[in-house]
């Protein structure tokens, strides 16, 4: 995919190299102002070589931008601290929201790109990550749009003798510019297999090996504007998929065996040690530097809130947090659906335990009509990728539907509005929810059927009556973070 050794650098259009820079730009910032009116957004990754110019590439397409409207992010190798976050998040963090440009110098392609001896199971990890991000944010109407500055061994070299010499830049050289020209050869061949690999149709490389530094910006701004100019003229709604499990999923959550109950004697019998037992397994994945997710979803009143309490009754408080899922607020909602998660997903060596989760995609906002169809259709996919890239890097992902019949739920409603010290927990929405009880579970039976997973298979548990509820989530918590931890 890189020009070979003897291909000499390319000439831009000559009716190119008649435009200033800076018109170029301002028609950028043209499209940049009507990209602002839109719920879309632009990614633009800024990748190469060591000493390649990226810096004076960066300077030409932001310099007529708005800042206001536009973020620089830049990424190098990874930190300890990032290292104890799932490999996306960083990343995922600093994606544009809608109407924004956002450019990465350099990407979640930096240690892909820089480390030669990378196991290939890691390598097709991180491979599966980016195909993930790049994918899951081209469905969000963000434009991905990659250059990669390329240059010989020479020219390398001549640039890295320029900056050596210049008192004020040669603390731009580092141990990175001298291993990749020592190593030319083997880091040519390795950026042509990783941009092959990751030359997507919806997101291909832009290689840039034109005649001089000024040329090469006037081609990245014409690539950019073209993409943007596009990108806004396109009308981004999809087709409904054909999914074979919607409408012809079994009915999971109907059958549902709601008669196990578990009487208050055996109930306090039993617990406290059951409790005992997932706090000293959070505190040895504490100490194994191993990451736990658990997530709850089901019906409304099904008792998610005790559930957990139980669970982490006897936990130390500075191992875990719990995360509850409102409805997005404005700076959600100005991104990517996964994003929150991601902002709240637990560092290794810890735990979070959410209430409501990012299930809530295929469930209230498919049924509230809150996004369109081919976007939570889309979803499930998402979901899954997502879940296995988390679950590729030491973190257990634990999933609760808890679900009570519609007499039951009746039932606790009604005593929440009696009880003056529960009346906070109904409300006005509640009530519409129970509306739809029937379609909420169709829903959940599509849910389970499309993300139940070997790696993250979902536990469907009656929680009609509590105790029995509480005490299997506990000896699944235990039977599960045993075998993750012994693995």
């Amino acid at each position: 995919m890189l020009p070979n050794k003897n291909t000499h650098r390319t000439s831009i259009p000559v009716e190119l190299q008649d435009m200033k820079r800076s018109e170029l730009g301002e028609k950028f910032a043209e499209l940049h102002r009507q990209l602002q009116e839109t719920k879309k957004s632009m990614l633009v990754i800024v990748d190469g070589w060591e000493a390649s110019g990226k810096g004076f590439l960066l300077k030409d397409l932001t310099r007529e931008l708005d800042p206001k409207h536009y973020e620089v992010a830049a990424f190098d190798e990874s930190t300890l601290e990032d290292e104890q976050h799932p490999y996306l998040r960083r990343f995922f963090m600093r994606s544009p929201k809608r109407g924004q440009i956002v450019f990465f110098d350099r990407s979640f392609y930096y240690d892909l790109f820089h480390q030669l001896d990378m196991e290939e199971k890691t390598l097709n990890h991180i491979l599966d990550d980016i195909s993930f991000v790049e994918e899951a944010l081209a469905h969000d109407d963000t434009i991905v749009v990659k250059f990669f500055i390329h240059h010989s061994k020479d020219e390398m070299a001549d640039r890295i003798e320029t900056l050596k010499e210049d008192p004020y830049r040669k603390v731009l050289v580092t141990k990175q510019d001298k291993d990749q020209l020592k190593n030319y050869k083997a880091y040519r061949k390795h950026f042509t297999e990783i941009l092959e690999k990751t030359n997507f149709e919806e997101t291909p490389w832009h290689i840039l090996h034109v005649d001089d530094q000024k040329d090469q910006s006037r081609m990245a701004l014409k690539t950019c504007i073209d993409c943007l100019e596009d990108w806004l003229s396109r009308d981004l709604t999809r087709p409904q998929l054909d999914l074979d499990f919607i409408g012809n999923s079994p009915d999971i959550v109907g059958q549902v065996d709601h008669s196990p109950i578990i009487s208050k004697k055996d109930y306090d019998d039993i617990k406290e040690d059951l409790q005992e037992q997932a706090a000293n397994l959070l505190f040895r994945a504490y100490q194994e530097n191993k990451g736990v997710i658990v997530a709850y979803e089901g019906s409304d009143a099904a008792g998610k809130g005790g559930n957990y309490q139980r669970l982490t009754r006897l936990m130390d408080p500075r191992g875990y947090d719990v995360a509850t899922v409102a409805a997005p607020n404005d700076e959600e909602l100005n991104h990517h659906y996964l994003w929150r998660f991601y902002r709240d997903f637990p560092s290794l060596g810890r735990m979070t335990i959410f209430d409501r989760t990012w299930y809530g995609r295929v469930l209230v906002e498919r049924i509230e009509n809150l996004t369109p169809v081919y976007r939570w259709q889309e979803a499930y996919e998402e979901i899954n990728q997502m879940e296995h890239n988390i679950t590729d890097q030491d973190y257990l992902l634990l999933k609760y539907l808890i679900i009570i019949d519609k007499d039951t739920q009746y039932d606790r409603f009604m005593g929440r509005e009696k009880d003056p010290d529960k009346q906070y927990k109904i409300t006005d929405e509640d009530w519409r929810n129970r509306d739809k009880f029937d379609i909420y579970n169709t829903a959940m039976n599509e849910m389970v059927a499309a993300t139940s997973t070997k790696e993250a298979p979902w536990k469907v548990i009656s929680g009609v009556d509590k105790r029995h509820a509480r005490i299997t989530v506990l000896k699944d918590f235990i039977k599960r973070m045993e075998a993750f931890l012994d693995d």
